[in-house]
C-alpha cells in the first residue's frame, strides 16, 4: 500500500528509441491528482509505446519521469498498475486464482481481490478458467485487478476494447471513484470513456511539434 498519495505525474520531454530512430521525443505533459489524461491520436504515432515507458517496460532514451509528492524515490513504476491492450490472463489459472496472484503480486490481499471480482461481474466465474471466459470477461478480469491493490496511478491501453455498454459503464464508475480518491488515470483510447475531470493530450500533434523544432 502507498502511504502517501502522489500529487502529480510529470513527464519531462521524454523520448524512447527504437534501435536508431526516435518513436517519439521532447515529449511533456502532468497528470494531477483527480485527473484523467486521455492519449489521443492516430495508430503508430506512439500512444502504447509511452504508457509502457511510464510504466517501466521500456527505457527512457531522454528526459525525466517523476511523480511530485512521492514519498520517496522509488520509481514511477512501483506507483502504477498497467492494463495493456492485451489482457495478459493465463488461460489455465481460473478467474479467482488470477485475481489472488494479482492482489499477492501487486501487494494487495486476497479480501481485495474477492472485492474485485464481484465488483467486476466475475463472482460467480471464480472456478472457471481463463480460457473458457468470453472476450467482455476476459477484459473484465484484466480491469479487476486495478482492485486488487492500491495504486495511485493507472495506466490503460484501450481500456474498453471488448466491453458491451453496461461493462462500459461499470468501468467508468470505478475509475471514477478512482479519481475521487485523489488517483490518477494516463489512457490511450480511440473511443470516447465518459470519465469525470478527463482531459486530452494529442499525442500525434505533441510529436510532430517536437521534431518539428528538432530540425
Amino acid at each position: 500500500m502507498i502511504a502517501h498519495l502522489p500529487k502529480k505525474l510529470v513527464a519531462e520531454r521524454v523520448a524512447v528509441m527504437r534501435g536508431p530512430r526516435p518513436i517519439f521525443r521532447g515529449i511533456s505533459f502532468s497528470v494531477a491528482a483527480g485527473e484523467a489524461v486521455v492519449l489521443t491520436g492516430a495508430n503508430g504515432v506512439g500512444k502504447t509505446t509511452l504508457l509502457r515507458a511510464v510504466a517501466g517496460f521500456l527505457p527512457l532514451a531522454e528526459g525525466r519521469l517523476r511523480l511530485e509528492g512521492a514519498a520517496d524515490d522509488s520509481p514511477v513504476a512501483d506507483f502504477c498498475h498497467y492494463v495493456g491492450h492485451l489482457n495478459g490472463v493465463k488461460r489455465s489459472l481460473t478467474v479467482m486464482d488470477t485475481l489472488r496472484f494479482f492482489a499477492a503480486f501487486l501487494g494487495g490481499n486476497a479480501a481485495l481481490a474477492d472485492n474485485a471480482a464481484g465488483r467486476l461481474g466475475l463472482g460467480a466465474l471464480g472456478d472457471v478458467p481463463a480460457g473458457y471466459l468470453s472476450a467482455g470477461q476476459k477484459r473484465r478480469l484484466a480491469l479487476a485487478r486495478l482492485l486488487c491493490a492500491k495504486r495511485p496511478l493507472w495506466l490503460l491501453d484501450e481500456p474498453a476494447v471488448s466491453l458491451d455498454a453496461r461493462s462500459q459503464a461499470l468501468l467508468a464508475e470505478i475509475v471514477n471513484e478512482h479519481l475521487a480518491a485523489s488517483g490518477m488515470v494516463l489512457a490511450a483510447t480511440h473511443t470516447g470513456l465518459g470519465w469525470a475531470n478527463m482531459t486530452a493530450f494529442d499525442l500525434e500533434r505533441a510529436v510532430a511539434s517536437a521534431f518539428a523544432d528538432a530540425s
